[in-house]
């Protein structure tokens, strides 16, 4: 039970308040000695307890600090962000008019700047998906190198119950640091796939958002098209599904390939042909035998690395270095 921290209020205020409700009337040093507030520094106690007088949920009385009915207070509260989430939409709707009546295009996409905050709208997908994130991944785009770190935003987006499908590039496979991250949010809930050559970077927010970033053509920078309910949604939500069903199972993080076996150097052809993109007719033109036993001798890579589908199969021999 987390009502008060959904409402925006810390960790410690929503211990605090109900310490008080169960315990009663505390002064401050009592309150700081209670087991849920264990380790919680005084300047930390002192902030929370002003989010909770602020808020109307606990008032002060010579040192007794005591705890005030929920109901009204939270409902006053809720007509208020009400009445904010209405002048937002109605904002929202009015600035969308004067921003086409000045600029040309689809109403349905917005570009936009990401030079300065090239997350914050990333962060906004995470903060207002309501059931479902989905998501392709390639990684950071653009100039410079980022080191791969943990999407708080997307954890706690999972902590509330929003659940998370991602599809990564296959190169995640080859960056420790990377495949760490990933298994990471995996611990989280998220699940999680990976797939050869993405394009690009892709967030869904529900059905209702799509979120899709490209690398600029002189690679500068990125370019950030933000797109609403419409038949373009629609297809990207559709792109994404497709790529998903396609992708295979992340990895388990430390699954450790047995190194006994080398691959023949007909093995690595066989490899670098399929990695390639050859049909099995083109295979089997190069080693000048049939496609039957082309088939057959990828079916015995297959076993012998544990693969049940041919991107599997790359998967796997790119891991052992075979590739």
């Amino acid at each position: 039970m987390r009502p008060l921290q959904a409402l925006g209020l810390s960790a410690t205020a929503e211990a605090a308040y109900l310490a008080l409700v169960k315990q009663g009337p505390q002064t401050l040093a009592r309150l700081a000695g209670r087991p849920a507030l264990a380790g919680a520094p005084p300047e930390g106690l002192q902030h929370a307890l002003g989010e909770l007088t602020d808020m109307g949920l606990v008032s002060r009385t010579d040192d007794k600090l005591t705890a005030q009915p929920p109901r009204a207070t939270l409902e006053a509260v809720a007509e208020r962000r009400a009445r904010e989430a209405r002048v937002a939409y109605e904002s929202a709707t009015l600035l969308s008019r004067f921003w086409l009546d000045h600029t040309s295009g689809p109403s349905y996409v917005e570009v936009v700047d990401t030079s300065h905050s090239p997350d914050a709208i990333q962060r906004r997908v995470h903060h207002e998906a309501v059931a479902e994130v989905r998501a392709l991944s390639i990684g950071p785009v653009g100039e410079g190198e980022r080191v791969p770190e943990v999407d708080t935003d997307a954890w706690d987006a999972m902590a509330r119950g929003v659940a998370y499908r991602v599809v990564y590039s296959a190169d995640i496979l080859q960056e420790p640091k990377a495949l760490e991250v990933a298994h990471e949010c995996v611990d989280r809930g998220e699940q999680a796939r990976v797939f050869p050559d993405l394009a690009m970077n892709l967030l869904l927010c529900d059905d209702r958002l799509a979120v899709l970033s490209v690398v600029a053509p002189d690679r500068a920078g990125h370019h950030t098209v933000v797109v609403q309910p419409s038949g373009f949604l629609d297809g990207l939500i559709g792109f994404f599904e497709s790529h998903w069903r396609l992708a295979v199972p992340l990895p388990p993080f430390g699954n450790t390939i047995e190194s006994g076996a080398r691959p023949t150097n007909e093995s690595r052809q066989l490899l670098g042909y399929l990695s390639a993109g050859l049909t099995d007719e083109s295979i089997a033109r190069e080693f000048g035998v049939n496609k039957r036993t082309v088939t057959r001798r990828i079916a015995r890579l297959q076993e012998v690395l544990g693969a049940k589908t041919r991107f599997q199969l790359g998967v796997q021999a790119g891991r052992r270095g075979w590739l």
